[in-house]
């Protein structure tokens, strides 16, 4: 009998941000269920605990963690690292799924506090946590970050002008990671979703105009859910992504297929 490996993640760490709800929540669940041992943050942790005891009550006790964190301060990110190798073990896998967007409208109307928040939260932050996690995975060789970003990455927008931007920085540090630290067995990717039904995106997607243009626009005539993320978080945790890094990988149902 042969026994496939490919996607098999037992025996390793995983640590992800904005995992409470939405994709972080589906990606968490995936990783969990391949075997990896993972630990849940967000800024509240009574919902990532909820979250930890509904993956530890489908895949085995402990195999899932929480933490309280607010992922744009760099001390409570140490904290978060810490935490999760003294509960766990040395980290071998990082999804970096935490990221915000205080403003919509053009980028004349938005205020320095706004942009600041933006830009350090969602690109600053990241290269934090990844300094932060980087010496676990130097030291047996081999590891996978990978970094929300967005579609949004690819396009300009009079809406979400400021976001978009520090999406594609985004992508720009994660291809510095993967020529930085691909000598030493590390990979980097950035997971580009395109619109998802989760709360954080609701206001884009809970209308008719929305479920008209995914009936017409997209390929796959549908809006991307939760759980569309599993498969990607999968394949880019586990060996089967072996000799992919520095990408930009979207999941979109087809709407950005020439990107």
């Amino acid at each position: 009998m042969t026994t496939a490996t490919l996607f098999d993640l037992h025996g390793k760490t995983a640590l992800l941000t904005g995992a409470s709800k939405g994709m972080g929540k589906a990606m968490a669940q995936a990783l969990a269920e391949h075997g990896a041992k993972v630990m849940i943050s967000s800024r509240k942790l009574d919902q990532c605990e909820a979250v930890a005891a509904e993956i530890n009550g489908r895949c085995g006790a402990e195999q899932a963690y929480s933490f309280a964190c607010n992922a744009g301060y760099k001390e409570q990110l140490q904290e978060l690292v810490d935490a999760t190798r003294e509960q766990i073990g040395p980290i071998d896998i990082l999804v970096a799924n935490a990221g915000v967007n205080p403003f919509h409208g053009p980028m004349k109307a938005i205020s320095d506090d706004a942009y600041d928040k933006i830009m350090s939260t969602n690109v600053k932050a990241n290269h934090w946590l990844a300094q932060m996690v980087a010496p676990d995975m130097v030291a047996r060789g081999t590891g996978s970050m990978m970094f929300t970003s967005s579609v949004g990455a690819f396009t300009p927008s009079l809406a979400l002008g400021t976001y978009n931007m520090s999406k594609l920085a985004l992508i720009a540090l994660v291809r510095n990671l993967a020529a930085e630290f691909g000598p030493q067995g590390l990979r980097a990717n950035a997971i580009c979703p395109a619109l998802i039904r989760t709360d954080f995106a609701q206001a884009l997607w809970d209308n008719p105009k929305a479920e008209q243009r995914a009936k017409e626009q997209i390929p796959l005539r549908r809006l991307g859910e939760s759980d569309d993320l599993k498969g990607i978080a999968v394949f880019l945790a586990s060996d089967a992504s072996a000799y992919i890094t520095g990408q930009a990988l979207t999941v979109c149902g087809g709407a950005h297929m020439w990107r």
